[in-house]
């Protein structure tokens, strides 16, 4: 835990759910307990900007998904939250789970009604390797869900993480009469007509006020409940759940704005403030006096008007002020980071000062990828930032011959984003994208007409899976030479092959054993 006063206030997290979930509606809720919007849903003008909120692409609001993690600041009870706001829809979870990295613990969304779904247990597994301590909200209890004990015990067998809950909720649907505090032994009452919440103090779950507030039939379901959940589980224990093993359960109703803020909360008082964090020399502490970060993220056209690139950087230590000089790894360069900004979606606000455990954005002159390590001059890299192969490919042909230029430069910039993979075959002037989720051709399309006036059409191209050609130099040559079809280069010129079928692998693996046919660039 960190002990100077800066830094322990930063509470770094990010909401991972699916969609439906309410992901959304439980962010602008967030914002509203933080005062930054005044009212859920709308916008908040503030030195004559519109403040906004997370899904600031038009693809997102044209379609209703979230397709680009976003930012968003704001001050909450003594705190500093830095909230990550990632895609739900699995296409995109690439961006997800490098958001995952930048983070030192994340929201765990459960809708009621459909309780654990495919891609949350594909987010936990990304959590659980990273051991990320998260806090599990089970939203829409205003609605005809599951039972309490079922979705408890779906979060244990199936998410594999003990869970405890802080809340149970009373009554279900539109009966729904609210939640009661194990901890503090309250009872926050729910009246949907009104909106009115009050928070009363209870003797203890045999309290005759609740039989007078929610109905005797309601009462008993909830005391068997009670006694189960508090007789046959264990109790909470801190230090599992900042190893990850064990979550604090919330019950409520995001659009309701019913057990929000007792979430926000939980997250001031039981999530960490910013963790050590690995490299490829050393462990950094986050209360180091010398400043260190790395880049997890890179978005183009947060405003189309001035072509803006901007690098998201997770700070791990120190103090960053602005204008300060820091040494770029990779690069060997030193870079003066101007005007470090904070966000709320696509709106920047430059700052003098921040601490580790915050989230900036730089102005990125196209220097910086995804991965890079930023210090005061030590050369060390942060580790565990994933690289993901693509799984489906297409070839981009531009439909208006008089926007090459245009083309090139989008595709050069969209795909450094690192959400797209861009590959120049070797027998065709035709480019060829790969992504990891086929809704990702839909947004590089959509993005590269209505920011760069580039329209193309995707045509697929079937294949088996791309494979990165290492070995021999002569023995690659050869096989570039009899496979020209099928071979490409990837932005840093490095040979790959997309094989078309199984069968064109395991005959390329025979005919030269000599070479590595890796299933991606890094291994």
């Amino acid at each position: 835990m960190s002990t100077h006063p800066e830094i322990a206030k930063r509470r770094t997290f990010a909401i991972v759910s699916h969609p439906d979930a309410g992901k959304t509606t439980i962010t602008e809720k967030f914002l509203w307990f933080g005062k930054v919007i005044r009212e859920a849903g709308h916008v908040r003008a503030k030195a004559n900007r519109s403040y906004t909120v997370s899904d600031w692409m038009k693809i997102e609001q044209d379609r209703g998904i979230s397709v680009s993690s976003s930012v968003l600041n704001f001050p909450f009870e003594g705190c500093w939250f830095n909230l990550v706001d990632t895609p739900g829809h699995q296409d995109f979870c690439e961006d997800t789970y490098r958001a995952l990295t930048a983070v030192d613990s994340a929201l765990v969304l459960i809708d009621s009604v459909n309780g654990v779904e495919k891609q949350t247990i594909k987010l936990m597994e990304v959590c659980r390797m990273r051991h990320t301590p998260i806090i599990t909200f089970i939203n829409k209890m205003d609605l005809d869900g599951r039972p309490v004990l079922d979705l408890l015990d779906q979060i244990e067998s199936v998410l594999k993480i003990k869970a405890i809950p802080f809340t149970l909720p009373i009554g279900v649907g539109k009966l729904f009469k609210g939640v009661y505090s194990i901890a503090e032994n309250t009872f926050n009452v729910y009246d949907e007509k009104s909106g009115h919440q009050e928070i009363l103090p209870m003797s203890g779950p045999d309290d005759p006020k609740l039989v007078e507030l929610c109905g005797e039939n309601w009462v008993k379901q909830f005391r068997e409940e009670y006694d189960i959940v508090t007789g046959g589980m264990d109790p909470f224990d801190h230090e599992l759940f900042l190893k990850g093993e064990m979550c604090p359960v919330f019950f409520g109703s995001a659009v309701n704005n019913f057990g929000v803020r007792q979430l926000l909360n939980a997250f001031a008082s039981l999530a960490p403030a910013p963790m050590p964090r690995e490299t490829d020399k050393r462990t950094v502490s986050p209360d180091e006096p010398d400043f260190s970060g790395f880049v997890f993220k890179i978005q183009a056209n947060m405003d189309p008007k001035h072509r803006d690139r901007t690098a998201f950087l997770r700070i791990c230590s120190g103090e960053f002020q602005r204008g300060d000089k820091v040494f770029h790894v990779r690069s060997g360069r030193e870079v003066r980071l101007a005007a470090p900004t904070a966000f709320l979606a696509k709106d920047k606000e430059v700052i003098d000062t921040a601490w580790a455990g915050d989230i900036v954005g730089i102005n990125d002159p196209g220097l910086f990828h995804i991965g890079d390590t930023l210090t005061k001059g030590e050369k060390m890299n942060f580790s565990g930032i994933p690289d993901f192969a693509p799984e489906f490919f297409a070839r981009v042909t531009l439909l208006n011959p008089l926007k090459s230029k245009q083309l090139a430069k989008g595709l050069k910039e969209l795909t450094e984003e690192g959400a797209t993979q861009l590959y120049q075959p070797f027998k065709s002037a035709v480019p060829v994208i790969g992504v990891v989720g086929e809704l990702q051709f839909d947004v590089l399309k959509f993005r590269l007409l209505s920011e760069y006036g580039a329209d193309v059409s995707l045509d697929r191209i079937p294949s088996y899976g791309v494979r990165w050609i290492v070995g021999p130099a002569a023995d690659v040559d050869k096989f570039v030479d009899e496979n020209g079809i099928d071979c490409m280069r990837d932005k840093e010129e490095r040979n790959v092959c997309l094989f078309p079928n199984e069968y064109r692998l395991s005959l390329a693996m025979k005919n030269y054993p000599s070479l590595k046919f890796q299933e991606t660039s890094l291994s």
